[in-house]
């Protein structure tokens, strides 16, 4: 079958490259066209060969193709022509196989100029792969693959000595140490696999000391004693998320390993390890394919028969391990009755297993392997493999979770019936199919954004050809401003990895964790972890993957009603700092958490901004009306009875933390707990906001909504200290870690919208001191909290600190992998929440839109004085595409979903001088300065400067 694709021109002159693979990486050159001013693709001279083994068949064209049309072979991999770079997906390693998908390719770009939808960007490939020439040593070196709910691991080797895997408590050595790059290992995560079930954590006596916090705070002024009566209406703490366990290939050979590499190509979601022995180069792809629900690994050899490996399984929680009808494995086990937190009085038993039904979930994961080329057979709990050319697996898990609410007592052999039919499913696909549609289901979410930072010639960022820890190594001399751009899209990607509709949001690990009592629980820890986890999803594109911590808050509003009525005896709902997958509400601790973090009561307002955030982007009435605002108003009623007045006529709250932070107390000492600290007020005052917005915007609860608006001018307001800095506290208390992490009074800054330079420069002065103050006592020394402060240089607009503060964070909260990093005894620890905030970060030095003007470069560092942004997104819903040149932007293009009013700002000594689709657009003055422009829905207009 071939497709005619006519009327087309070639792209003003350029061409570029189509890079055909062989099995051994090599390329050949061939020349296509694209014209952007058409809504047709012309394919110009390809000169492509299908080589599939029978050519004959349907669906394939053979010989070179004619001048016009492309072959079609519904059986091989994808040819995208929106890339420079062709995907070549192998069956057999010696033979090329390739699917031109012109006909889709060819429609879809007619719809996006039609009906003004963004194009797919351009990627360059090798600005997208995270490379190294030396396997893992370490889990934390490791390269992510997941697809929401599936998680691995790639090593790309195994280490000689490894850990034992049947001790829950053993851990990996805390420095690289000898590998085997023959052998492979793929850590393994289930994202519903967490030990316990659901209770009730709440302490039902917690009620009783509320009224005596209040009086000690407000009338004692004994701060101490509050922090004391605090710990007692504490609960329960939280589960952990457990590994399903890990996949051991083990390939031997007849002569040493030469010429390796691995990588992680963030354009096609797939880790790739290469190595020759002797004159056979060997090739292991994974993925975690979305649309079959698998972890898929294949290991080739250049040459027949050269493949000689085992294939095994295990895992710290494993009870059983099996073959299964030739050339499968079957591994089993169970989830931890309870697992001790960190700060958990019961360390002398952190982990409890149980044989009862629904005392911990049981799981199962299961693989097969297919072989070409050569025999596969079973010995004990392992399969081999002998004089093969491909050996192709498949995996998938499952497990006994049936619920947040339920227990989780689905029995084995149910769990296990359920993951043979998974792994059925999934094989009813050939390997080169269950890539592409891996790789097309990715696409989808992933080439909606590019970024390029620095000047576009390959030749002066050589920095792209070298190992992706070497250039971390180089950063501090040779400040490396594409190595940002490969971040940013890292960020995106992990996002896309951990978080996908019908899965859990993404937790402290995103969906990656070896250990069964991992840090913090590997939970979602809610004083800023899971919401910074989001913050890039609407600006950067992902807005789609945020269904899934849509879906915590909607599960987290039933727990926490009982949890506000049970510890507080108030109405709506609340939560407080650690939540789990049974969707745990209470205060943890159990008398002995510090009250700093564990009776931190304001996570439910902060979760709810997300809800409306997500509607200024994307403008859903219906999801507000649905989902978002009934959530908020559940929240906003806590939080009506939870106000009380200060003695001076204004409204706090008590008892108030400013999270895991503390202040000195009149006696000198270190102290907790307090009334109305600015955090709190300021996510009430947004919360109530957002709600009289909502009200208004649905034309309901209106008297509901007068109550909110007469309930916040009684709010404590915000406060300048005697430093000119911004109180953290409502009374101007000593600060007994002035060099804390956390700057929770600066969230109305970012990623809050109540204090801007423009709208209230006097508090944004005084944010800027705080932040000033924190940054010059040690702050911000754990990747997460430097990625908050380059958040909030950003906000303040000033680029070059945004980049002073990004070039720290890569220095020295970046792994080799590129993982985040948290600063812990012999090593670092992996927290995914600073790959998330930096990357929002980056985004928001080039473009914002919280104060309803879409300001563009508001930002922009020295470094970075070319570069482009395709597909960011503003609030109102609206898509940005933007260039700059000499630190000026160049040109732009937006495109609007909704037809209205628009105001734009550009960057400072810059003018717009014109804004056109077809005809130019009237441009008006706003009496800030931004400029008001009216647009059409699903228009393409372009923006020129002067």
């Amino acid at each position: 079958m071939a497709v005619k694709i006519s009327e087309a021109s070639i792209w003003q002159g350029e061409s570029a490259t189509i890079h055909r693979r062989s099995h051994v990486g090599q390329i050949e050159g061939s020349r296509f066209g694209l014209c952007r001013n058409e809504s047709k693709v012309r394919v110009a001279q390809i000169g492509l060969r299908c080589v599939h083994k029978d050519a004959t068949q349907q669906g394939c064209a053979t010989g070179r193709t004619a001048f016009d049309t492309i072959p079609m072979c519904r059986d091989l991999g994808l040819l995208d022509l929106r890339t420079k770079e062709s995907t070549y997906l192998m069956g057999r390693s010696t033979r090329r196989r390739f699917l031109v998908s012109a006909s889709t390719i060819a429609g879809s770009l007619a719809l996006a100029r039609r009906f003004g939808l963004a194009e797919s960007p351009p990627i360059e490939s090798s600005d997208l792969k995270p490379w190294y020439t030396k396997p893992a040593s370490q889990w934390v070196d490791a390269l992510p693959v997941g697809n929401g709910r599936l998680g691995a691991m790639v090593f790309g080797g195994v280490a000689v000595d490894q850990i034992d895997p049947t001790n829950p408590k053993a851990d990996h050595a805390a420095g690289p140490v000898p590998t085997d790059p023959a052998k492979e290992t793929l850590q393994l995560n289930e994202d519903t696999f967490w030990s316990g079930l659901p209770v009730d954590g709440n302490n039902l006596d917690a009620k009783n000391y509320l009224s005596a916090v209040r009086k000690a705070v407000l009338e004692q002024k004994d701060y101490h004693l509050a922090d004391h009566l605090c710990q007692k209406m504490q609960g329960l703490f939280a589960e952990a998320y457990q590994p399903i366990g890990s996949l051991h290939v083990d390939c031997t050979h007849p002569g040493q390993v030469t010429e390796y590499r691995r990588e992680l190509d963030l354009a096609s979601a797939t880790a790739m390890t290469r190595y020759n022995v002797d004159d056979v180069q060997f090739e292991r792809t994974a993925f975690s394919s979305a649309p079959d629900q698998a972890i898929v690994l294949r290991i080739s050899a250049s040459k027949p028969g050269q493949l000689n490996t085992t294939v095994w399984m295990d895992g710290p929680l494993a009870k059983s391990v099996k073959t299964v009808t030739g050339n499968r494995l079957l591994l089993t086990g169970k989830a931890a009755k309870h697992v001790a937190g960190a700060g958990h009085p019961g360390s002398e038993n952190q982990v409890v297993f149980s044989d009862v039904p629904g005392e911990g979930m049981y799981y199962a994961a299961m693989l097969q392997v297919d072989v070409e080329g050569g025999p596969i057979s079973a010995n004990g709990e392992r399969l081999v493999i002998h004089g093969a050319t491909v050996c192709t697996i498949v995996l998938t898990t499952a497990t006994g979770y049936r619920g947040f609410d339920q227990k989780p007592d689905t029995p084995q052999p149910q769990v296990n019936e359920r993951v043979s039919k998974q792994l059925d499913a999934a094989l009813v696909h050939s390997f080169p199919a269950l890539r592409q549609r891996h790789v097309a289901d990715y696409e989808k979410l992933f080439l909606r954004v590019s970024l390029k930072l620095g000047t576009s010639s390959a030749a002066s960022q050589p920095s792209a050809a070298q190992p992706t820890d070497q250039r971390l190594a180089n950063f501090a001399v040779v400040p490396d401003p594409s190595l940002l751009a490969l971040y940013f899209q890292y960020g995106r990607y992990l996002l896309i990895s951990s978080s996908r509709p019908g899965t859990q949001a993404a937790n402290l690990q995103g969906i990656w964790s070896y250990q069964v009592q991992p840090p913090w629980s590997s939970n979602w820890t809610a004083n800023i972890n899971v919401q910074m986890n989001y913050w890039l999803a609407e600006t950067c594109n992902l807005s789609d993957c945020t269904e899934p911590l849509f879906t915590l808050i909607e599960g987290l509003s039933h727990t926490g009603a009982r949890a506000a009525q049970e510890t507080y005896g108030l109405p709506g709902w609340v939560t407080h700092h650690n939540i789990d997958i049974w969707r745990a509400a209470n205060p943890v601790g159990m008398g002995v958490g510090s009250p700093t973090w564990a009776n931190w009561a304001m996570s439910g307002p902060w979760l709810c901004a997300h809800l409306f955030e997500h509607y200024r982007f994307t403008r859903d009435r219906e999801f507000l009306r649905a989902h978002a605002y009934p959530l908020m108003k559940g929240s906003a009623e806590f939080c009506l009875a939870w106000l009380i007045d200060d003695g001076n006529g204004r409204l706090t709250t008590c008892p108030s933390e400013s999270t895991e932070n503390d202040f000195m107390a009149p006696d000198g000492k270190p102290a907790m707990t307090s009334a109305g600290c600015t955090m709190d007020m300021a996510l009430i005052r947004e919360l109530f906001t957002n709600c009289i917005e909502a009200s208004k915007e649905l034309g309901i609860d209106e008297d509901f909504a007068t109550k909110l608006d007469a309930t916040r001018a009684r709010l404590v307001p915000y406060q300048i200290g005697r430093y000119g800095q911004l109180q953290e506290w409502s009374v101007d208390f000593a600060e007994s870690t002035p060099g804390q992490r956390h700057m929770s009074h600066l969230y109305p800054l970012y990623p809050g919208n109540e204090i801007t330079p423009r709208g209230t420069p006097e508090l944004a002065k005084a944010a800027r001191t705080s932040l000033e103050r924190r940054l010059a006592n040690g702050g911000a020394y754990t990747g997460w909290s430097r990625a908050w402060a380059i958040g909030f240089w950003s906000r303040l607009a000033d680029g070059d600190k945004a980049w002073e503060s990004l070039s720290m964070l890569i220095e020295h909260s970046t792994n080799l992998n590129l993982f985040d990093t948290h600063p812990a005894g012999k090593t670092s620890i992996f927290q995914i929440d600073g790959n998330f905030g930096a990357t929002a970060a980056i985004a928001e030095m080039l473009m914002q839109s919280h104060t309803g003007v879409i300001d563009l470069l508001p930002a922009l560092p020295s470094a970075w004085p070319a570069g482009e942004i395709k597909g960011l997104r503003a609030r109102g819903s609206v898509e940005v595409d933007l260039r700059w040149e000499n630190g000026k932007a160049i040109d732009a293009t937006i495109r609007p979903d909704f037809a209205g009013e628009y105001r734009l700002r550009v960057p400072a000594g810059q003018k717009i001088r014109s804004v056109v689709n077809g005809v130019e657009v009237p441009l008006l003055t706003q009496p800030d300065g931004s400029i008001g422009v009216t647009l059409q829905a699903k228009r393409i207009y372009r923006m020129k400067f002067a």
